[in-house]
């Protein structure tokens, strides 16, 4: 079974594969009482790719590894700079399927092949503090790359690395290289020891005298060929109205992609920030309908909707019983009657369809899998509409105003209406067209600046409040049902009125609220 690691660390050049290494005393770091030789340990590690390296490009890194004290199968996820969670499986024959699950969105049906072999001496040493405590492992490694595929390089080189202990301050790498910096020694060029490898092994393009003559044909289809498969440029900065929207775009289908694994290892918020990206894309498309096709859009549309309701099977059922606990919580003792917080249990425990699996399998689908690879293939070919190519002031501007107005119809819809189930279903309209507004003011604002950006926080804090009623419509009909549940097992039904009188009261002072918070909203108006 796969098991994490956080891993910070900092990697540095060291001279010329043969030559020494030498490392200042690094006792006088603050901090540092002494220095512990650790011996060399002989590593041989694999790493693991798509023939065109879709994991090296996400800056992830799969290895099979043997060798020291942590032999197995390692797969590197990005955190931030300098930090990565290793996740760590025993060693076998075969890519562990824990991992393979792990970098699926990334290789969707693509093979992972054996791609470079690196075989280093590793010179350890332990930076530890007067009470025997690791601060931190530094090496000198050897290096010797191989590739394996895509050509048959071969480099070698020699660098250090500094590995924070667990628990470690962060802080303290920074003394560490301060003393590093004074001995002349300064960061690795490359951010991975596989990146260098692949750089350094990678087949040298031919010059012009080894141009080929008749196969020039075949040559030019290779070469036209590799440039359709090229990423989407990102670097230019957005110009036109089509160009913000794209980035915006860009960004989500980004943040899908990267959070598949967080959602698989159930790493804490993934699965809403997972269900906010497919929002946002949703949203995006529908608003800026005069920039992208819709009638290309709105079927991606369909599967972000299916994959927003498929990732929220548990959520919803989860926020709701977080809202009836803490209700439960907040009464004073003397108004709990019957065996209320076991019902709830049970309820609850009822309702949640044991959807962890049911979503590893939803992720694992082909329905999933196609939906990266369609969105992948409208980031690459966006279908723009003529209004793309104008000016982002004036077109993304009309977008957002015209979703304002939407929103302000359905407010002011449901402030004409009597208080009641037909104002619950207003106000909860009005609360999802606030949700898209802010989003699409959010992929405004690079273009519009403040107003867009003051717009969003309008819309935040209408949704917020339009939240809290939608909130209490949901509790107070599940409330209806518990007590209906008790009342037939014979059970007091007293504390669920109560309750469902409290979330009552909540609503309606929501909707006292409402007409003031609106008239702020309107009075500052759209972009």
């Amino acid at each position: 079974m796969a098991d994490t690691k956080r891993e910070i660390e900092r990697k540095y050049e060291g001279p010329p594969a043969g030559g020494d290494a030498p490392l200042p005393d690094l006792t006088s770091v603050p901090g540092v009482s002494g220095v512990i030789d650790k011996g060399v340990a002989e590593l041989d590690a694999t790493y693991y790719d798509t023939a065109d390296q879709r994991l090296a490009t996400a800056s992830l890194t799969l290895r099979r590894r043997t060798g020291g004290d942590d032999a197995g199968w390692h797969l590197k996820l990005p955190v931030s700079e300098g930090v990565r969670d290793e996740i760590r499986a025993p060693l076998s024959d075969t890519v562990p399927e824990d991992l393979t699950a792990l970098v699926r969105s990334r290789i969707r049906e693509a093979e992972l092949v054996p791609v470079v072999r690196l075989l280093s001496a590793r010179d350890i040493r332990h930076l530890v503090d007067a009470s025997g405590t690791l601060l931190a492992e530094v090496s000198v490694d050897r290096v010797r790359a191989e590739r394996l595929s895509g050509g048959a390089g071969s480099a070698e080189w020699t660098e250090i690395e500094v590995e924070l202990a667990d628990d470690g301050d962060p802080a303290f790498l920074d003394k560490v290289e301060k003393k590093l910096r004074k001995a002349g020694i300064k960061r690795s060029a490359s951010a991975s020891k596989l990146a260098k490898a692949l750089d350094d092994t990678a087949p040298r393009k031919p010059g012009k005298a080894d141009k080929p003559g008749k196969a020039g044909k075949v040559a030019d289809v290779s070469k036209a060929t590799t440039k359709a498969a090229k990423p989407e440029p990102v670097d230019s900065p957005p110009r036109t109205a089509g160009d913000h929207i794209l980035t915006y775009v860009r960004a989500q289908r980004d943040a899908i992609v990267e959070l598949d694994p967080a959602v698989r290892r159930d790493v804490p918020d993934s699965v809403h920030r997972m269900r906010v990206a497919t929002r946002r894309l949703r949203s995006t498309f529908r608003s800026y309908g005069k920039i992208l096709d819709r009638t290309v859009t709105d079927p991606i549309g369909v599967e972000l909707k299916w994959l927003a309701a498929e990732l929220g099977v548990d959520r919803d059922q989860e926020v709701l019983t977080e809202h009836l606990t803490t209700a439960l919580d907040d009464l004073p003792p003397d108004l709990v009657t019957g065996p209320v917080q076991a019902r709830l249990s049970t309820w609850s425990g009822a309702r949640r369809s044991g959807s962890r699996q049911h979503l590893i399998a939803v992720l694992d689908g082909k329905r999933y899998l196609d939906l990266l690879t369609t969105l992948d293939t409208l980031v690459a070919g966006p279908p723009l509409r003529e209004a793309a190519s104008k000016k982002p002031e004036k077109v993304i501007a009309k977008a957002v105003r015209k979703d304002f107005k939407k929103v302000a119809d359905l407010v002011g819809e449901a402030l004409e209406l009597p208080p009641g189930s037909e104002r619950d279903l207003a106000m909860h309209d009005a609360r999802k067209k606030a949700k898209r507004t802010r989003y699409a003011a959010e992929a405004a604002t690079p273009a519009l600046a403040d107003p867009a950006a003051d717009l969003v926080k309008s819309m935040k804090s209408l949704q917020t409040l339009l939240g809290d009623h939608q909130d209490s419509v949901m509790v107070r009909g599940a409330l209806r049902e518990l007590a209906t549940e008790a009342h037939a097992a014979g059970e007091n039904a007293f504390t669920y009125g109560v309750l469902y009188g409290r979330a009552e009261q909540r609503a309606a002072a929501v909707e006292a609220e409402l007409p003031g918070e609106w008239e702020a909203i309107e009075d500052k108006g759209a972009v």
